[in-house]
């Protein structure tokens, strides 16, 4: 019988609080964005690498901070991690030219990609002796990682409007020296023997960077250039690279075994393109706002805040309850279907819009499609694997959403820009531009939706706990 945590909520509160923070820092710069390329004189085609610095940053090293969440103990990583953010916040603070500024957002990835796997693996100690319990946690965890990403563009409106957009990374300091206070009530684990695949981590690191720079450039030198051809090819090159690493090594990064466990592959796919589809959606319905209507960073952040409240009241009140009646399935399908109809809605934007008409009643119907897909996709990723196995599980997830939020911007900013996006003042230009990507956002969301109803099979119900006694590939 494992033994019980007395104080694990409490340690859930600072997990989720870490897990809030860790995806408010992909989404806290947008309303700031317009600001930070007047100051630090980014190209309006480079603004976006704000965002995918770190991204890529996090997004590539998940599977790394997995491991090594698994091998050297969570808590220590978590720890490891917040120090690492806390010093990348500083640099992105203090930068007073855009190649600083982009090192910065890259060292705070880092750190994300330390501390989300350990999370889930101490949320996993925590709760796994009870499966309602985990149920519950899950739900509570997983709200907290969208309603992060809402959250930050209300924040970050605060904070340029009202100080400067070098707070918005200055806020990560006392939080995160709080957090690392807090970290008595986390359970420690002894270290396990094991190598690390720092071969691998790199390889799959450079071929995600490789392949988001190929496509951010590819509008400004054309897509059927050598060089982007190139670049592309050479990306491929790289993730095939990092396949063959992890068939060979003896410690792979990613034992390719844990894609035999029932619905892993799938529920990556399906967070892949709800990434793809939801985080492209804040970035240019910020810049709409902003640019199009006229709206300042505060405005603009406060005008989300109702798709904000829509998530938390869903997460955690709503769809475990949905989960746990119907399964997974039908919520990432429904919740994708959902998510693109919002879309659409949205890209029926006008130059001479307004908050009510164009963007409420859109922003709510796609945030509702979020609330219902992203928590069952989550617990379908990891619902199959082993205890010991919950940071890899963790980092896969994380890293196909975060891959898929890259990727998915910088595509569809290609699309954008290519549509009159990039055309500042001229406002019919701009909102061409922007209905082209929202346009492109629902395609990808009812792709995932079509596929996730087709390939996913029937789900159990969320009060069923991940099977740690269950070997990973038992279809059990």
């Amino acid at each position: 019988m494992p033994t019980v945590n007395p104080r694990r909520w409490w340690a859930l509160l600072v997990l989720a609080t870490a897990q809030f923070m860790v995806i408010m820092d992909t989404s806290i710069i947008g309303v700031a964005l317009p600001e930070m390329q007047r100051d630090l004189g980014f190209a309006p085609e480079d603004l976006s690498w704000v965002f995918n610095a770190y991204v890529i940053a996090f997004g590539g090293l998940l599977l790394l901070g997995g491991r090594l969440s698994d091998l050297l103990g969570a808590r220590r990583i978590f720890v490891t991690g917040w120090a690492v953010l806390i010093a990348g916040s500083v640099v992105a603070a203090a930068a007073t030219t855009a190649w600083v500024e982009v090192v910065g957002r890259a060292v705070q990835g880092v750190g994300g990609a330390l501390i989300a796997p350990a999370s889930m693996t101490l949320l996993m100690m925590l709760f796994s002796h009870d499966p309602k319990e985990l149920g519950k946690a899950l739900a509570l965890y997983g709200a907290a990682a969208p309603a992060g990403g809402t959250a930050g563009v209300f924040l970050g409106g605060v904070f340029t409007e009202w100080a400067s957009w070098p707070w918005i990374f200055i806020i990560y300091v006392p939080i995160g020296i709080a957090t690392l206070a807090a970290t008595g009530l986390l359970p420690a684990a002894a270290p396990r023997r094991g190598a690390v695949d720092v071969l691998g981590a790199a390889a799959v690191t450079a071929g995600l960077a490789l392949a988001v720079f190929a496509v951010v450039r590819a509008p400004e030198i054309g897509w059927g250039t050598a060089e982007t051809v190139l670049q592309l090819l050479g990306a491929a090159v790289l993730l095939v690279l990092f396949l063959v690493i992890q068939k060979s090594v003896k410690a792979p990064l990613m034992p390719l075994g844990v894609w035999r466990t029932p619905g892993l592959g799938i529920s990556n796919l399906a967070m892949t393109l709800l990434g793809a589809a939801w985080i492209p959606m804040w970035y240019f319905l910020n810049l709409y706002l902003q640019q199009v209507l006229g709206y300042g960073a505060f405005a603009s952040g406060a005008a989300l805040l109702p798709m904000t409240g829509l998530l938390m009241v869903f997460m955690t009140l709503i769809t475990a309850r949905l989960l746990g009646r119907f399964g997974a399935k039908p919520l990432i399908s429904g919740g994708l279907l959902v998510l693109a109809a919002g879309l659409l809605w949205l890209a029926a934007v006008e130059p001479t819009g307004t908050f009510l008409v164009d963007v409420l009643p859109a922003s709510l119907v796609a945030a509702t499609g979020m609330s219902l897909a992203y928590i069952p996709a989550m617990m379908s990723a990891i619902s199959g694997v082993r205890q010991e196995e919950a940071g890899l599980a963790s980092g896969i997830v994380n890293t196909t959403y975060q891959v898929g939020s890259a990727l998915g911007l910088a595509a569809l900013t290609a699309v954008a820009t290519s549509q009159g996006a990039g055309e500042l003042g001229n406002l019919p230009a701009l909102t061409d531009g922007f209905s082209a990507a929202f346009v492109g956002a629902a395609a990808v969301a009812a792709v995932g939706g079509v596929l996730t109803a087709i390939f996913m099979r029937g789900t159990p119900a969320a009060a069923e706990a991940p099977a740690e006694q269950q070997p990973v590939g038992s279809t059990k």
